[in-house]
């Protein structure tokens, strides 16, 4: 739906169209989470770059009333925010799109929440040696995989704290052991809020489903979009011309 093809918005001119169930239950979930949300609202996004999600970032600031900010990315808002991080992926030449983001942010009354302490080691493979410091302790040649027990307790009281959840990228390098701590905590708890009709919590992006499953969770969020580029861009207020065919 994110793209004109024929076979979608091409004949949407032509024929009478409608969306599938599944479509239809994909937009009815992504409006209930975004588009007329029961608040507050919380957005978790992690992954490795913020090159990739500034976009997004920048959409959901002035969308939702608290952000969670994860996994490899976090890095750069830390590093932004004067913080040494070490060996830790970082996109240092984004510090000034990272500042301009927290911001935004602030002028919107959307509360950031970065890592509070961090799971570094020296190398990144299974059972490596690796340590919980705090975030003015990481060692010069140490890479942060995961985020440790505060941060943990700070999103888990975030997700306690919202009826409406949008999760997009794992908080650490959950591929690998002991590494998916914090996104497998992060997960489970959302998962616990939703069964007990706590929390509306809607999922997507190709690593937060593997993550999600990863956690044993997927099956108890609310939605788990199967879409996964259409999903982010939606997720960055973009028009999706697929959808916008049929709305005609």
């Amino acid at each position: 739906a994110h793209r004109a093809h024929g076979s979608t918005e091409g004949i949407a001119r032509l024929l009478p169209s409608y969306a599938g169930r599944t479509m239809q239950a994909e937009l009815e979930a992504l409006g209930s989470a975004l588009g007329e949300p029961v608040r507050p609202v919380l957005a978790v996004v992690g992954g490795a770059k913020v090159s990739s999600k500034i976009d997004l970032l920048e959409n959901l600031v002035s969308r939702v009333d608290m952000l969670v900010i994860g996994g490899g990315m976090a890095n750069t808002f830390l590093a932004a925010k004067g913080i040494n991080v070490g060996k830790s992926l970082c996109e240092h030449d984004l510090a000034d799109t990272a500042r301009k983001i927290l911001a935004a942010a602030e002028a919107a009354n959307c509360e950031i929440v970065l890592p509070a302490d961090a799971v570094v080691a020296k190398e990144f493979k299974a059972g490596a040696d690796n340590e919980t410091v705090a975030l003015d302790a990481i060692p010069a040649d140490g890479m942060i995989l995961d985020v440790g027990a505060a941060s943990i307790a700070t999103v888990t009281a975030k997700i306690d704290a919202a009826k409406t959840l949008v999760w997009n990228g794992p908080l650490g390098a959950f591929e690998i052991a002991p590494f998916d701590k914090a996104t497998v905590a992060a997960a489970q708890h959302a998962a616990a809020n939703t069964k007990a009709g706590k929390l509306n919590s809607v999922a997507g992006g190709g690593d937060t489903v593997a993550a999600l499953n990863h956690a044993g969770a997927a099956d108890s969020f609310s939605y788990v979009s199967t879409a996964g580029g259409a999903f982010l861009e939606w997720l960055e207020g973009k028009e999706l011309p697929g959808v916008k065919a049929l709305e005609a």
